[in-house]
């Protein structure tokens, strides 16, 4: 079991992807970075829609599927079914992120694969998870954003609420799938029974949404859309530059003395308009005008360079241009290069957290669709090529 070769610290497990896009696939990702056995299940000769989503150029695939095995499968059709829950005899977990009811439809439900496989872990990420009355709803990640809470509070207060940049509702489900799906291994560990890990993306988004719940029910204030700043939080916002912008913090008293001495006004540290948290909360566009007014005079490398020698926390806004020429990037290796097959200088985010015992590994890009047929269905179910030729004329494979 486990990739060819892996190590990491979930090799030796086996892992079902069924599902497409990123909700399901990011928790398979997530999983296959730290060596377990990934084995996706895409549609034949379409796959998985992900493998046509990009910015021009669909990329997008090579890594949310990368260290997976492909192979296609026609979920819908019974003959289809039955190898599926032959792949569950040999699995360890079962991920699935399609519209709850759908397994069940196809007689793949908990309880046909539990029968099966009494220590299988069967991981379900949906919009709304696979219980109560929108279960049924179809449930993208923007939807779970603006339930869970995240989209209200995004952008600027004069404007109406902005998206993220990224698909943040769905990779936040599948993260909690996937430290679901590793608590319910530790369980298994201990009883020998696996167990349904239920991901619903409102709830991963309504997760992370800090004390904003008892603020209200408490105090009965709504949190609103502040842009850049942290209201009652100063300073920390984005400064303006000879050259551009930065990012500066010092919001924390102690911190707030070294930069009033680093602007050369130290005065300001002991300043009672200034020097305890509340007071800095009170005058928070006062304190920014103030900064920037500092920050404007020098460069952006400059303030850094200043911020660094006095203890306070800063930074430049990057894009992948500046992620690529860091040292610290490169001396983590935070970003990779893999040989692709289709495009040169394929470069992608490495694996995290980082392990000092079992690191995880990015052993190759997204594979072909069906990539893996011959490996999956003749050495691992034991299909001979004749079986397999007459499946795949039939749609089945």
């Amino acid at each position: 079991m486990g990739q060819d070769g892996a190590t990491g610290a979930l090799s030796g497990l086996r892992l079902i992807e069924m599902g497409q896009l990123i909700a399901g696939p990011f928790c398979g990702q997530l999983m296959a970075d730290h060596g377990a056995e990934v084995i996706k299940i895409e549609p034949p000769k379409v796959g998985d829609a992900m493998r046509n989503w990009g910015q021009g150029v669909p990329l997008w695939f090579s890594v949310v599927a990368r260290n997976k095995k492909s192979i296609t499968l026609n979920l819908r059709e019974k003959e289809g079914q039955a190898i599926v829950k032959q792949l569950v005899e040999k699995a360890d977990f079962l991920l699935e992120n399609f519209r709850p009811g759908t397994l069940e439809r196809w007689n793949l439900g908990w309880e046909e694969l539990h029968a099966i496989n009494a220590g299988l872990i069967m991981i379900r990420v949906s919009g709304y998870g696979q219980s109560g009355p929108y279960s049924s709803r179809a449930g993208y990640g923007g939807i779970g954003e603006a339930m869970g809470g995240m989209r209200y509070i995004s952008g600027e207060p004069d404007r109406p609420p902005s998206r993220a940049g990224l698909s943040i509702g769905d990779s936040l489900a599948a993260t909690y799938a996937c430290l679901g799906a590793l608590m319910a291994l530790n369980h298994r560990h201990k009883t020998g029974e696996g167990q349904v890990v239920d991901s619903a993306i409102y709830e991963a988004v309504l997760a992370m949404m800090e004390s904003t719940v008892p603020e209200y029910t408490v105090t009965g204030h709504i949190r609103e859309r502040t842009g850049s700043i942290l209201p009652k939080i100063a300073p920390s916002n984005v400064y303006p530059t000879k050259d551009g912008s930065v990012l500066v913090a010092g919001n924390q008293d102690s911190v707030w003395k070294r930069m009033s001495a680093m602007m050369g006004r130290p005065e300001l540290g002991d300043d009672p308009r200034y020097n305890s948290h509340v007071a800095r909360g009170e005058r928070q566009g006062e304190l920014d005008e103030l900064i920037g007014a500092w920050t404007q005079q020098h460069t952006s490398a400059e303030v850094l360079a200043k911020c660094e020698e006095h203890g306070v926390p800063a930074g430049n806004i990057y894009r992948a241009p500046e992620m690529l020429q860091d040292p610290h990037f490169a001396a983590r290796e935070a970003i990779i290069e893999r040989e692709h097959p289709r495009y040169e200088n394929f470069k992608m985010q490495n694996v995290a957290p980082k392990l000092s015992a079992t690191p995880g590994h990015v052993e190759w890009v997204g594979p072909d669709l069906g990539e893996h047929n011959e490996a999956i269905y003749g050495e691992l179910l034991g299909m001979d090529s004749q079986t397999m030729a007459d499946l795949e004329a039939r749609g089945i494979i």
